[in-house]
C-alpha cells in the first residue's frame, strides 16, 4: 500500500455518491425484484441490453425509485467536514455515479452539499460510459487539465476502485464494515470519511 499522506495529498478528488457520500440505502436486490430482473444482474447494463419497448417502462420505474431514495439521502459520517477540509486546501471535487445526473443533484441538495460541486463535475450514468469504465474520470482530468498522478477516486464498491485503477489514479476504499473485500484494488482503506478528514487536518 502506498504512503497514505502522498496519496491523500492529491488535489483532484473523484467520489462515488451512493454509499460513499451517503449512508447506503440502495437495496439492489429489492430493486431488481421490483423491476423483474434476475438476482445479481447489473441493473443499468441489463436495461441497456433490452429493447426500447422493454426498457422504457423499467427505466421510468427505476427513476421513480431513485428519486425517492435521493430525497431521503443521509450524509455519511464525516462528509461535510471532509469536503470543507478539501475546499480549504483548494482541491477540485467531482462525482461519478451510476444514478442519473438529475438524481445526483437531488441527493446533493438533500445532503446540503451541492455548493461544493460544479455542474460539469457531477456525472451520472448517461454522461459517460458507466463504471467501471474510466471514461468519466478521464473527462474530468482533461477538464481540470491534470493527470493521474494528482487525482484519486474514492468509493465503497468494486466498480469505483476498478474505474480508478483503469484511469491510472490512486484509489481509496471507504467501507463502514471494515471488511475491505478488494485490498488489491485499493491504495488506501478507511472506515469512514471522518477518518480521511482527520488525516488531512
Amino acid at each position: 500500500m502506498s504512503d497514505s499522506k502522498q496519496i491523500l495529498n492529491r488535489n483532484h478528488w473523484v467520489f462515488d455518491m451512493d454509499g460513499t457520500l451517503t449512508v447506503a440505502v440502495h437495496k439492489f436486490d429489492e430493486i431488481r425484484e421490483e423491476l423483474g430482473l434476475e438476482p445479481g444482474l447489473p441493473i443499468v447494463k441489463t436495461l441497456d441490453s433490452m429493447s426500447p419497448e422493454e426498457a422504457t417502462p423499467l427505466r421510468l420505474r427505476l427513476q421513480n425509485i431513485e428519486i425517492e431514495l435521493a430525497r431521503q439521502a443521509q450524509p455519511a459520517e464525516g462528509l461535510e467536514g471532509l469536503l470543507r477540509t478539501l475546499q480549504s486546501k483548494g482541491c477540485k471535487l467531482g462525482i461519478i455515479t451510476l444514478n442519473t445526473r438529475e438524481n445526483a443533484w437531488i441527493t446533493l441538495e438533500a445532503l446540503g452539499i451541492d455548493g461544493f460541486f460544479e455542474d460539469f463535475f457531477v456525472m451520472g450514468r448517461f454522461c459517460s460510459l458507466p463504471k467501471p469504465s474510466p471514461e468519466g474520470v478521464k473527462k474530468m482530468m482533461q477538464e481540470w487539465q491534470t493527470d493521474e498522478e494528482d487525482t484519486l477516486v474514492v468509493g465503497d464498491f468494486l466498480y469505483d476502485l476498478q474505474m480508478g485503477r483503469s484511469a491510472g489514479t490512486a484509489t481509496v476504499h471507504v467501507d463502514p464494515t471494515s471488511q475491505f473485500l478488494w485490498p488489491e484494488m485499493a491504495d488506501f482503506q478507511c472506515s469512514s470519511l471522518k477518518d480521511l478528514q482527520q488525516l488531512l487536518s
